[in-house]
């Protein structure tokens, strides 16, 4: 079996699944946030359920309209609060939470051959830590938080290979960025997708949860990397156990095997309105930009912010854009501090956020107008993502962000480092 295969047998109880199959798992973890947590408490009443299955496997996380931008946000907020304290599950409130799937990590929460289950589409990042993760609607959350199971189909899988070393300024996010440029956005739908290789040996957890969180943008049911030495070091550092190491059979049976060779990729930019539209980012050196958004669940993390400033120290960005800094998670904001790399941003010319999904879908704290352009190191650029349907939004990673604040528009940090 696959290593995704394994993980669904052990948590259904059964010596072995297959591609296709209908199964009932039992859930290690389920996530839910301000806007999908509602509807699964909605449903979780009209169920006329009384108590959860198991409070310690349940995690309330508010970070989409947080802090909250108006009454209705609010509202939505304060009845997770209620109802975490009905019940007494995990709730994090304002000072302690972050960006769901920054946070659930960095507390320990997830293990190696966990089954994770989240009311949002980018609970695929946990498979950097080898679990099996994935996004599942609010209902569904509703019947887990009851029973403590879930339904699914089990996922066949594509390997991917990924040789060679990664040249400069190209880390998880232009690996995926240009994986799904090669697929497309239907490229794995609902199929595992297995990162394996040389490559992806070499990286960091960092940026292993980065590729992980966009397993989504290519279809993908969940997105794995068996845990090696590094998945270990993570893992002790954060919690409290480590979960089972598992990994795929040499003899298991795969969807499709794609080979990429990681040196032939330079840093990519996704172009409006699809992920998939990824190219070399010189190929974009003369879209003008509005707005330049550094954070999410997909590169809020230190290492991101410290690639940030690394483009910045120094420089001022471009009178003409608005460049907003968002860490993850408060812990990413205090080392962010320590490191002195808040100084960098505020001198040259950024506003920095309190942890928030904010401007990302479009809710606050970076709203774009019409015609306006930016580019993010989010996960998305559909039509209205990021605000106005006529407003554009490209995706890079953070030097390249970085790099275009500087220069107004798209640039490869090689210009603003080197002159060229």
């Amino acid at each position: 079996m696959t290593i995704t295969e394994k993980i669904l047998a052990a948590h259904s109880g059964s010596k072995e699944v297959f591609p296709g199959q209908f199964i009932e798992a039992n859930v290690d973890l389920i996530l839910a946030n301000d806007i999908t947590g509602p509807l699964a408490i909605e449903q979780f009443n009209k169920a006329g359920a009384n108590k959860v299955f198991d409070p310690g496997k349940i995690v309330l996380v508010p970070d989409h309209f947080t802090p909250c931008k108006d009454i209705k946000s609010a509202e939505m907020v304060r009845l997770l609060r209620n109802f975490s304290k009905r019940h007494g599950v995990r709730f994090y409130e304002i000072g302690k939470v972050g960006i769901e799937h920054a946070l659930l990590p960095e507390e320990g929460l997830i293990h190696a051959g966990d089954l994770v289950i989240g009311a949002d589409s980018h609970t695929c990042t946990y498979g950097a830590i080898g679990a099996f993760s994935t996004g599942v609607g609010s209902t569904d959350v509703a019947f887990a938080m009851i029973t403590g199971k879930i339904w699914l189909k089990v996922p066949s899988t594509i390997k991917f290979i990924y040789k060679g070393r990664c040249g400069r300024y190209v880390g998880g996010k232009d690996i995926i960025l240009y994986t799904i440029g090669k697929i497309g956005v239907d490229g794995a739908r609902y199929m595992a997708m297995e990162f394996t290789g040389e490559a992806i040996e070499d990286l960091s957890m960092d940026d292993r949860l980065t590729i992980c969180n966009m397993a989504i943008e290519a279809g993908g049911k969940n997105g794995i990397i068996a845990p090696d030495r590094i998945t270990e070091e993570f893992l002790v550092s954060v919690a409290s156990e480590k979960g089972i190491f598992y990994k795929s059979d040499k003899d298991a049976k795969y969807e499709n095997i794609i080979e990429i060779d990681v040196g032939t990729i330079e840093p990519q930019v996704s172009a409006p309105h699809l992920p998939s539209n990824a190219k070399d980012v010189r190929e974009f050196s003369n879209v003008r930009i509005d707005q330049v958004v550094i954070g999410s669940c997909t590169n809020g993390r230190i290492s991101d912010l410290r690639k940030a400033a690394m483009i910045a120290k120094g420089r001022t960005v471009h009178p003409e854009v608005r460049t907003i800094i968002i860490p993850a998670t408060q812990k990413v904001y205090q080392q962010a501090l320590k490191e002195g790399l808040i100084d960098v941003f505020v001198e040259s010319g950024c506003v920095i956020s309190p942890p928030t999904c904010g401007p990302c879908l479009g809710g606050h704290m970076g709203v774009l107008g019409k015609g306006e352009v930016a580019i993010a190191t989010t996960n998305r650029n559909f039509i209205g993502r990021m605000g106005h349907p006529e407003s554009m939004v490209y995706l890079s990673n953070p030097e390249v962000a970085m790099a275009s604040a500087i220069m107004g528009r798209i640039s490869h940090p090689d210009e603003v480092k080197h002159g060229y």
